[in-house]
């Protein structure tokens, strides 16, 4: 029988690598990577080589199903939705549209659909209370960025003649920067990679091992080797900064020597690292999504590598941080006048300089539902996510989505946050619908643009997420804000702005096309976004929140020299996080072929640490904070710093995030801290 080769691409996870899939007779037989997708390239990571066992998981959601009496019960959709909104607007005239939270494990990036549509619902609803994982994942650099530049950064690493991993670990994380890198180190270009951890490049450069929680303090003894030997781009500096002076002088509380015994890092290490970066023709520095936002002192560390990058002269050119257009697509955003929960706790994580960011923040979600502050949340609707185990705190993250009234989970498995839902319903994979594939954000800065393709119809019952926000929307009349009928329609509407159609798309480019180029003229133009239009790297705008206008180390919560006596009985580093290549987030550990290869979590310790409490390869061990405690299977390797525990996320036989609290919360941003915590281990 002929197969039929449809060109699209995966999203199970945020890069949207270009796959080749074949179509047998209705059914999805093989997928393989598009070697002229400008992302992979023709490779895929486990997940996308395993689309065909997770379309086709015996564990998919096939039905609406409805909770009774502690069991479930398949129901129509038609039960499903009529419930749903009847319920809704109770709440809504009890206690006020706000009453509503929309929770989205995705920030679009990948799945501009699931977003575009949850988050016009929100506004046709009337409440502000749209919640992503922008509350502890990735904003923090983006705002950063914006508040040092006046617009977003991009990593370039294929034309860098140095290359800084800071936090990152591409080959668990996003094969297609891997490949780059190995590719750049066979041509001789310098990799510095710094990380408590011995990751599989840098055994290939050179590794500088950090305790946890001190990236600002490095980064701000960098700045002050660069300044003191005058390897900073005077002619930059002089006419597209604004604050140098004072980063001149503030800088000299950091030498070397001093950082040395805040970071471990040696001080003559510090000075090559910093020389070298400095010196090279272009340098890139690339962050883990999350090493650095999620530590006390978050937004201040990504300050601090962004100054990095700016007075080096190591922006808008080929190898540096560039930016990128975004593709002219439509708007769907109906504006709520209502401030969003969070905001008023942290003012810059919403409204930067006029601009306001969509989402509420999702920490102070439990407080809203458990408290009733600001005010009470009664119902979640979530889609894409699973808050349950993928936030921080997972106990009272649980008990805040148990004391709902409502609670109704959209997704393609039975999740923790499933489990606690009142309804769940069925949605529909990657290859079971219609949408737009581009690459943006932590995806590169590729302006490409594809259509992905409806590679095989939606398996039992299950639903694209328009339709089902479209559906609950006419039910609760708000028909007019959801005129279409078809997964075209939609597609359509989206591109209108572009000037792109979906028959360019389909027929003309379904392997996808470029945009747009990238121009590496922002520092060209007149002026910045910033209010002074120059980089600012004394931020006024931090000055005037109440916060640092330049960066500084503070010590994390909990360690030696902050908590000594919190130290005395949990003396050991604690990070949790870490990413498996298999896996995202907490996705996909229910598909064989993969949970082969990466069969159980494991708790990666240094030998000279195991050896202290009596602990070998593969023992099981209990990992313990001053919140609780987890246990998990013991990998002891040299790879890992003494003294520093790494814990995986996304396991719920080991979840890490029991270990992790809601506060204190960093300063400007309000996450919650999941890096350089204090634990301590024990057999058995």
């Amino acid at each position: 029988m002929t197969q039929q080769l449809i060109k699209t691409d995966c999203i199970l996870c945020v890069f949207g690598c270009g796959v080749n899939a074949y179509v047998e007779d209705g059914r999805l037989v093989k997928v393989e990577g598009m070697k002229e997708h400008p992302l992979n390239q023709g490779i895929l990571c486990p997940r996308g080589g395993h689309l065909v066992d997770y379309v086709y998981s015996p564990d998919r959601l096939m039905h609406p199903l409805k909770k009774k009496d502690g069991d479930w019960a398949q129901i129509t959709w038609d039960e499903a939705l009529d419930t749903i909104a009847g319920k809704l607007q109770g709440i809504k005239d009890e206690f006020g549209a706000h009453a509503l939270a929309l929770f989205c494990g995705s920030i679009g990036v990948e799945n501009y659909e699931l977003t575009a549509f949850a988050r016009r619902f929100s506004g046709a609803f009337g409440t502000p209370n749209f919640l992503t994982v922008e509350s502890n994942c990735y904003r923090s650099r983006i705002l950063a960025h914006q508040l040092t530049f006046g617009t977003f950064f991009l990593e370039e690493p294929e034309n860098a003649k140095c290359i800084l991993l800071w936090g990152h670990d591409p080959n668990n994380s996003k094969l297609a920067w891997a490949r780059i890198i190995t590719r750049a180190l066979d041509n001789g270009v310098k990799l510095i990679v710094i990380n408590p951890k011995r990751t599989a490049l840098a055994k290939r450069g050179e590794w500088v091992p950090i305790r946890p929680g001190t990236d600002c303090a490095l980064a701000l003894g960098m700045l002050n080797v660069i300044i003191s030997e005058e390897l900073y781009d005077k002619e930059l500096v002089a006419h597209r900064t604004l604050g140098f002076d004072r980063l001149v002088e503030h800088v000299k509380q950091y030498p070397p020597e001093k950082v040395a015994e805040i970071t471990w890092v040696p001080a003559e290490q510090i000075r090559q690292i910093a020389r070298e970066f400095a010196s090279a023709e272009s340098g890139c520095i690339i962050q883990g999504i999350c090493a650095l936002d999620q530590q006390n002192n978050g937004l201040q560390t990504n300050r601090a590598v962004a100054l990095l990058q700016a007075i080096t002269g190591n922006v808008d050119k080929p190898g540096s941080w560039v930016v990128v257009p975004f593709p002219r697509l439509a708007n769907l955003n109906i504006k709520v006048d209502e401030k969003p929960i969070g905001a008023v706790e942290h003012p810059l994580f919403y409204s930067l300089w006029g601009r306001t960011a969509p989402y509420g923040h999702t920490m102070y979600f439990p407080e809203a539902v458990l408290n009733g502050k600001p005010y009470p949340i009664k119902a979640m609707i979530v889609t894409g996510g699973n808050p349950a185990l993928t936030l921080p705190d997972s106990v009272i993250m649980k008990e805040a989505l148990e004391k709902l009234d409502l609670l109704v989970v959209m997704d393609l498995f039975m999740t923790e946050t499933a489990k606690l839902a009142d309804i769940v319903l069925p949605a529909c994979s990657c290859m079971e619908r219609m949408g737009i594939g581009y690459i943006y954000a932590v995806t590169s800065g590729i302006p490409y643009l594809m259509l992905r393709k409806r590679v095989i119809e939606p398996l039992g019952e299950c639903w694209p997420d328009w339709r089902f926000w479209s559906e609950l929307g006419w039910r609760l009349g708000y028909g007019d804000a959801f005129p279409w009928r078809t997964d075209e329609e939609v597609v359509e509407y989206w591109l209108k702005p572009s000037g792109i159609t979906l028959q360019q798309l389909a027929a003309e480019h379904p392997e996808g096309l470029f945009f747009d180029t990238k121009k590496y003229d922002l520092l060209q133009s007149s002026s910045l976004r910033t209010p002074s239009g120059k980089i600012e790297l004394y931020s006024q705008a931090l000055a005037d929140s109440g916060y640092g206008p330049l960066p500084t180390h503070v010590e994390p919560t909990y360690s030696p020299i902050s908590t000594p006596d919190l130290a005395n009985e949990y003396p050991l580093i604690l990070v949790t996080g870490a990413r498996q290549i298999q896996y995202t987030h907490a996705q996909m550990r229910n598909i064989a072929a993969l949970k082969k290869l990466a069969p159980e979590p494991m708790a990666e310790i240094h030998p000279d640490t195991a050896r202290k409490y009596g602990i070998a390869d593969g023992d099981r061990i209990s990992v313990e904070t001053k919140d609780a405690a987890i246990t998990i299977k013991a990998k002891v390797t040299e790879d890992m710093m003494p003294g520093v525990i790494s814990l995986p996320h996304g396991w719920a036989e080991a979840n890490c995030n029991l270990l992790t609290s809601l506060e204190p919360r960093e300063p400007v941003t309000g996450y919650s801290q999941f890096k350089g915590l204090l634990c301590r281990i024990r057999k058995g």
